[in-house]
């Protein structure tokens, strides 16, 4: 282990997901493990540039395991943006004597870390941390598998509503730029129909799709949509379309939205953010430097910054095979 890294900061940026707090405890711990100083970073790089460090030990990150959301708070930083910004970041963090950066968010928090570590040498590693599972270089991305769980549950529960009244209910979720969690969660919830970005569907072969389930015998069906689907302007639109078209279906939109985030993250988001800030950490120690921690094949991966931040994550084509066989 190196020698020249004393004290390591943890942050969290861009948006919350379930296993945040679960990794901070984990940089945390591993960092009082080597016998490194820890301090939390609040408001992400906002945080930075104000200098809002906090001291941390292996009991201040007791009891957060089990919570969802983060305990550091997080925030977008427009100031960051700019060279004069950094520069104040910078100083910030000598000042502090913080030696390197962990930094727990999606790609647009690592590009923010990208540009910094190239900027002034200053030696950062990312976690990924967001729902969408849009990062390239994890099969796994922190606060994935709780979303999906969450997705799921709240599926199952409007299925009940939509088998009472003979309803097809569109259900939008999150992704805007990909279907993962539409695809596993349509899969996993039964749905009849998964729209995700892509892949293009088309208004005509849904109807077709949904005309198919009706002579099949359903008397209810669920349409999983990821918000970033191309079909219709949005899941509204969609409602329209279908009501216009199908007289005999009774149509109802629910938009999950945020609840997505929220909640105590799953076992697997707990182990998964527990390995990924032991990786993190001893990373660091060991000279690495801006690259990523990532999951591939039950394994600890680094992928260095700019391919995670320029890499695209690929749907899983299989999966796709799977729910096309499965809504018949």
């Amino acid at each position: 282990m190196s020698n020249s890294i004393k004290k390591i900061g943890v942050m969290t940026s861009g948006g919350d997901s379930p296993g945040m707090n679960a990794a901070i405890r984990s940089v945390v711990r591993t960092c009082a493990y080597h016998n490194v100083k820890c301090v939390g970073i609040y408001r992400g790089y906002e945080g930075v540039m104000d200098g809002d460090f906090k001291d941390m030990d292996a009991r201040s990150v007791k009891d957060i395991v089990n919570k969802g959301g983060t305990i550091l708070k997080s925030a977008r930083s427009k100031d960051f943006r700019t060279p004069e910004g950094r520069k104040i970041a910078h100083q910030k963090l000598k000042n502090a004597g913080v030696d390197a950066l962990v930094v727990i968010g999606g790609d647009g928090s690592f590009n923010g870390g990208l540009i910094f570590n190239q900027e002034f040498d200053f030696p950062v590693i990312g976690i990924p941390g967001t729902i969408d599972n849009d990062i390239f270089g994890t099969s796994h991305t922190l606060g994935f598998d709780t979303a999906l769980n969450t997705v799921v549950e709240c599926i199952d529960k409007i299925r009940d509503t939509a088998s009472s009244h003979n309803r097809l209910f569109f259900v939008e979720v999150m992704g805007r730029d990909v279907g993962h969690i539409a695809l596993n969660a349509g899969i996993g919830a039964g749905a009849e129909e998964i729209l995700i970005p892509e892949e293009n569907l088309g208004l005509e072969r849904l109807l077709e799709s949904l005309q198919r389930s009706k002579r099949s015998g359903k008397s209810s069906s669920i349409v999983v949509v990821a918000e970033g689907d191309k079909i219709g302007k949005n899941v509204f639109e969609l409602k329209d379309y279908v009501e216009t078209n199908l007289d005999e279906y009774d149509v109802r939109v629910s938009v999950l939205g945020h609840m997505q985030r929220g909640g105590p993250p799953s076992c697997f988001d707990r182990v998964l953010a527990s390995r990924m800030g032991v990786k993190a950490v001893e990373s660091l120690l060991e000279g690495k430097s801006s690259v990523m921690v990532g999951l591939s094949d039950g394994k600890m991966i680094l992928t260095p910054l700019e391919q995670a931040v320029k890499g695209k994550s690929q749907i899983n084509r299989e999966l796709l095979r799977v729910s096309e066989i499965m809504s018949t």
